[in-house]
């Protein structure tokens, strides 16, 4: 689908990769809705994007109430990128109640519930695309990531199963992996140092990629350097091995980014 003219819904905007999104959409002529938690990033990034047209929509996914609200502000949305997120790192026992259901409302139950919000409109115009912000761990089981694990596996799950129910009807789904992202994300958030050896790469790389995603109706989409790809692979088909060879590793880098990250909840 070519994003000139068309609306698109964008969560979490005001986050790193949400920015870098924002901005290859609005750079190719798209109308966006921008909606996150925060209104002086959401004005300011509105104000900042190419073109006319754009709005934003202050909401905490995380609030039952604001998955209707936003589709409703989004009637006649032609894309939805799913974005927004939450770390959701640490030991399971140590998380809260709280945590856990936040956790899997935002990064999760949101995603799924607008995009059920939608798709009756994109069907009857016989056109949309649904993009999911997933991460290259919904094929990599980490150390303290149980439950982040959990919900990016099953947006990808999700995202894949869907493509295939919609095929035919002029409806796209595509889900975009990132992977260790500098500037924007757990790293740049938490000052934790990516693990040496696997590189990483841009926002504006993701947002390239979400918008190659769009304009290709591509299923899967890694934004990765090849030693990632490689890693994510290989811990996918033999997980036992990958938790072998990194597991304290990749443990302690894992616990400096949710230290570090412990007010991103």
């Amino acid at each position: 689908m070519d994003p000139r003219g068309k609306l698109v819904l964008l969560t979490g905007a005001t986050g790193g990769l949400g920015i870098a999104i924002a901005r290859s959409l609005g750079g190719r002529g798209a109308r966006l809705l921008l909606t996150s938690r925060r209104e002086p990033e959401l004005r300011e990034l509105a104000s900042s994007l190419p073109g006319d047209g754009h709005r934003w929509v202050v909401a905490d996914l995380a609030d039952d109430c604001a998955v209707e609200r936003i589709a409703a502000e989004a009637a006649g949305v032609d894309i939805l990128v799913a974005n927004a997120g939450l770390p959701a790192g640490g030991r399971l026992e140590r998380t809260s109640p709280e945590d856990v259901e936040r956790a899997l409302r935002v990064n999760l139950a949101a995603p799924v519930r607008l995009a059920h919000s939608l798709l009756d409109g994109m069907l009857e115009r016989g056109a949309g695309q649904l993009v999911f912000i997933g991460s290259l761990q919904s094929k990599a089981a980490m150390p303290r990531s149980s439950l982040y694990s959990a919900t990016k596996f099953g947006l990808r799950g999700f995202a894949l199963s869907l493509r295939q129910d919609l095929a035919g009807t002029g409806v796209g789904v595509s889900v975009v992996l990132p992977g260790f992202v500098r500037d924007a994300g757990m790293f740049a958030d938490s000052g934790a140092s990516p693990p040496l050896g696997l590189g990483t790469v841009t926002p504006d790389e993701v947002g390239e990629a979400v918008a190659r995603t769009i304009e290709r109706d591509l299923a899967e989409v890694e934004v990765a350097t090849f030693q990632q790809r490689l890693a994510a692979a290989i811990a996918h088909r033999r997980p036992h091995l990958a938790a072998r060879v990194t597991g304290r590793r990749a443990g302690k880098v894992a616990d400096q980014v949710i230290e570090g990250q412990a007010n991103k909840r």
